[in-house]
């Protein structure tokens, strides 16, 4: 830990805030810091969506991640400069949160664009949005590691390597299929590479000429599996030992060699990243939008409280040490992590997001009641009962911050929409996500965490209670007709 200088005087008054860095001298300065940047990434989330329907993604979002890293950088070199004035941090926490909101919407636009609405999206969304746990899992250690002797490097570091990452995606992001010369996920264009693949795959192991060397060094085209579906299917019964077979071999050599000299990217025009966006308004009136954004503002407000909470929680219930209680509260990012696929993968099965929503909700309000009755009589209980409350509780807003998101989004077939209802679904998210732990830390000021809890558990209600008209549409699929 930290010691005090040999020449400074030690009181009472000052023995637990030699080390602080004025003007964070308490803690409501700091949670007015945070109150800045969450507010910040709110408010302007609803305008990053409409702007992303309007630019190329690969540079809005290396825009922003460029941007967020520059900020989140010089408030780190604050601890160089020593600089003490509030306004200067206010200032570089609003514009970091303004450049941050470029990310959900474009990311989020981005996967939906390669993987339709029939291509196990929120599957595949489950798994992919597990960044968002191991962010918070690494970020932790990241800051953990330099905030005892040298803070500034917990914010120099990740604006480092945020800022190195949008460099990348400046470099290497596609986010439009058309722009490698593949049809969009509207024709269910993971299944048509699958199948191509297989397909190739089962000849391949078939035959004795090797099509595999030919193909892996010549560009593999969406040409490839239109002129070969106009045939007809690669599959067993197709091959046999006449000319057919060295038909097709010859086919697929001569749709190779003429995309051998293409470019590995191509020149694709502007209207494919920007078809006939839709307006705000517009957006807002698209079935299911208005109440799944509902539903994710105080599902957010949970999760948030209990990423800012969780660890002050575990410490003042517990005796463990302040570090100690920063890791006992991975186990609730990482039960986030597997709650999500298996969210994802049960919307999949059923067709049914806002159902799958309702009953993870449902199940989260008995176990927030036994984590606060027995989440703190043993360690091996605190970690398991934190998992099952992470799976339940980030299962539905990982799930509607993505899969549900785009499927909506997906609704207009002639225009893009995807980035607007992301940012209105976030962004609503988000208000919540600020107002949580304001709320925590007011009724928590008397010691009673019970509040805390009290809290959280009529959010889950609330959230539940606005999927009610969703999850009533879904059943009706489900009923048998006579």
């Amino acid at each position: 830990g930290l010691h005090p200088p040999s020449d400074l005087h030690i009181t009472n008054e000052t023995v637990k805030t030699w080390c602080d860095w004025d003007p964070f001298e308490s803690n409501s300065v700091l949670g007015f810091m945070d109150s800045c940047f969450l507010f910040s990434y709110a408010i302007f989330m609803f305008g990053s969506g409409f702007v992303a329907e309007r630019c190329h993604l690969r540079y809005f979002l290396a825009l922003g991640m460029i941007g967020s890293g520059v900020f989140t950088y010089l408030f780190g070199v604050a601890y160089y400069y020593d600089i003490h004035n509030i306004y200067y941090f206010v200032i570089v926490q609003i514009l970091c949160g303004m450049f941050q909101t470029t990310g959900w919407p474009a990311v989020v636009a981005a996967v939906g664009h390669w993987f339709g609405p029939h291509s196990s999206r929120g599957f595949i969304f489950g798994i992919w949005n597990s960044h968002t746990s191991a962010g918070n899992i690494l970020g932790a250690y990241v800051a953990g590691a330099f905030v005892e002797y040298n803070w500034g490097l917990s914010f120099i570091v990740p604006g480092v390597i945020i800022a190195a990452t949008g460099f990348l995606i400046f470099l290497f992001l596609v986010p439009y299929p058309e722009e490698v010369g593949l049809q969009s996920h509207d024709s269910d264009l993971a299944s048509k590479v699958l199948d191509v693949s297989f397909s190739l795959f089962y000849q391949f192991c078939l035959s004795k000429e090797n099509i595999a060397s030919f193909l892996l060094k010549n560009r593999f085209c969406v040409s490839l599996k239109q002129e070969t579906d106009n045939s007809s299917s690669f599959n067993g019964d197709s091959i046999d030992s006449g000319g057919n077979y060295r038909r097709r071999l010859n086919k697929i050599q001569e749709i190779c060699n003429r995309d051998e000299e293409a470019p590995l990217i191509d020149e694709v025009s502007y209207e494919s990243a920007n078809k006939g966006a839709v307006s705000f308004l517009f957006a807002l009136k698209i079935p299911g939008v208005i109440e799944f954004s509902l539903s994710l503002f105080f599902s957010k407000l949970v999760c948030y409280t209990f990423l800012y909470w969780l660890p002050k929680y575990i410490k003042v219930s517990t005796s463990l040490s302040a570090e100690d209680s920063a890791y006992l509260s991975i186990p609730f990012d990482l039960g986030g992590i597997v709650g999500s696929v298996l969210a994802g993968l049960v919307a999949d099965k059923t067709g049914a997001s806002g159902l799958t929503c309702i009953v993870m909700l449902l199940l989260s309000i008995p176990s927030l009641f036994v984590y606060q009755l027995y989440g703190t009589l043993s360690l091996g209980s605190n970690i398991f009962l934190l998992s099952v409350l992470g799976a339940l509780v980030n299962g539905p807003y990982c799930l509607i911050t993505t899969a549900v998101a785009a499927d909506l989004g997906n609704l207009v077939t002639d225009s893009q929409a995807m980035a607007t209802v992301t940012a209105i679904i976030d962004g609503t998210g988000s208000i919540g996500a600020a107002i949580g732990p304001l709320l925590a830390g007011f009724v928590s000021n008397s010691g009673n965490w019970n509040n805390v809890f009290y809290m959280v558990i009529f959010s889950t209600i609330l959230s539940f209670v606005f999927l009610l008209r969703i999850g009533r549409n879904e059943m009706r699929k489900f009923r048998v007709v006579p």
